[in-house]
């Protein structure tokens, strides 16, 4: 069994074990596994072997909280001597001469970076795949492992590492962490704010256990505090299991782990009501609108000839709504305003993460526009509302389908600054109904 980020750092900074093994060891999981998972577009093999000598030799390696650990980050951010494709073929190749935040902060906690994780074009869907590559499920390898965020979670869920980087900017850390049976959280948009889809995209982890999330959120964060979960004070949550608007069918495994899930949090003494937001039909359309405006303003910096047919697709209806003027602020300031209202009564909100099961793997980039909407939309239902508002949201683990055997999940949504509200009620879920970390368990 691959041991948990927690358990690798406490070790190595104890001298029990060497990052350097450790390395080797994750590197010898990615070689006899990736060729199906496709987790990873670039895996720096010599590169993370020196930088686990690198670690090693840290006069500060006890106090490190990420010693050692093989890391595993999306190929969104810059790493230095690595360029970040943005899974496109389209855009410039020029290797960073620098570490940006997010690695510059890995490294700094004593983290191997071990290699970049396949996403789909410009981060727009639900499913990783790429000319080189498809990223799978690791329960089911006929299935997509999600997206965008996609490579890290397959990386995580298939015990290659123990921890990945992701970001979220319509549920992207916490669909494919739902799909492959990991924890995902989504921070607020004032604690790691990506910069892009006009506010909605964050940095986020994903991860086996919550402790090693709340490990991974706190270095990202760089906010140590993070780091520990508490069992939290009874809380008062709502429940819902309808598809915001739209109203669409929820598979009923999906909506009884929500309903197991409340019964989890009803006996570790937080009251349940069934209750949810006031959603404004506005809401769809202005999350919407920068969906589609947001990888329209990055595909300015590509090459719109070597774009994907789906990606030239989706631009061209992003410059519209630009162009239209839909952006409009007000749209998100009604929509906070009726969150605002629902979380004065309640401190959490409890949903499905997906609305629909997760779709087949295979070669979405070769399709058209509208074959890759219609079935983003289908099971993205409970999330993109959240990035839209800037509220932090966790998904975890419920359990299995006895149908399909693919993992089932809910999702925990707070207030701004309530992540480690989330992480504690993630962890009495983790003890109460407790799942197996990996598929290769």
């Amino acid at each position: 069994m691959v041991l948990t980020a927690v358990e690798i750092a406490a070790s190595v900074r104890a001298g029990q074990l060497d990052p350097v093994q450790v390395t080797e060891e994750a590197l010898e999981r990615i070689a006899a596994a990736d060729g199906v998972i496709g987790a990873f577009r670039r895996v720096r093999a010599e590169e993370a072997l020196k930088e686990a000598a690198e670690v090693a030799a840290r006069p500060d390696l006890a106090s490190l909280p990420l010693a050692g650990v093989p890391v595993a980050v999306k190929d969104v951010t810059e790493v230095a001597g690595e360029y970040a494709s943005h899974g496109s073929l389209a855009g410039p190749a020029t290797r960073a001469d620098a570490d940006g935040v997010i690695a510059a902060r890995l490294r700094a906690a004593g983290a191997v970076l071990v290699g970049l994780t396949r996403v789909p074009e410009l981060c727009i869907w639900p499913m990783s795949d790429t000319p080189d590559g498809i990223a799978r499920n690791p329960w089911d390898p006929t299935y997509a492992a999600g997206g965008s965020s996609g490579g890290s979670a397959a990386a995580v869920a298939a015990g290659l590492v123990p921890l990945a980087h992701g970001s979220d900017g319509m549920g992207s850390v916490r669909l494919p962490a739902a799909m492959c049976g990991l924890v995902g959280l989504k921070p607020g948009a004032d604690l790691l704010a990506e910069g892009g889809w006009f506010g909605m995209s964050v940095h986020g982890p994903l991860a086996t256990t919550v402790a090693d999330t709340a490990l991974l959120l706190s270095v990202l964060a760089d906010a140590p505090s993070l780091a520990s979960v508490a069992p939290p004070s009874p809380v008062r949550i709502g429940m819902t299991t309808t598809v915001p608007l739209l109203r669409t069918p929820v598979p009923k495994e999906l909506v009884a782990a929500v309903s197991t899930a409340a019964g989890h949090l009803a006996a570790a003494g937080h009251a349940i009501d069934p209750a949810a937001p006031r959603y404004p039909a506005t809401m769809v359309l202005g999350m919407t609108a920068r969906w589609l405006a947001g990888p329209a303003v990055q595909a300015r910096e590509f090459d719109a000839s070597r774009l994907q047919r789906r990606t030239r697709a989706h631009v061209r209806a992003g410059r519209l709504v630009e162009r239209a003027g839909l952006l409009r602020p007000r749209t998100r300031d009604r929509w906070v305003e009726r969150a605002e209202e629902f979380f004065a009564s309640h401190e959490v909100l409890l949903t499905p993460t997906l609305s629909h099961w997760p779709v087949k793997a295979g070669r979405w980039h070769e399709r058209g526009w509208l074959a890759n909407v219609l079935p983003s939309t289908r099971l993205a239902g409970f999330t993109g509302q959240w990035n839209f508002a800037g509220y932090p949201a966790i998904t975890v683990p419920a359990g299995r389908s006895v149908v399909s055997g693919l993992p089932t999940s809910v999702q925990l949504v707070a207030r701004p600054g309530g992540e480690s509200l989330l992480l504690g009620l993630a962890a009495q879920l983790e003890a109460a109904n407790p799942w197996p970390r990996t598929a290769r368990n």
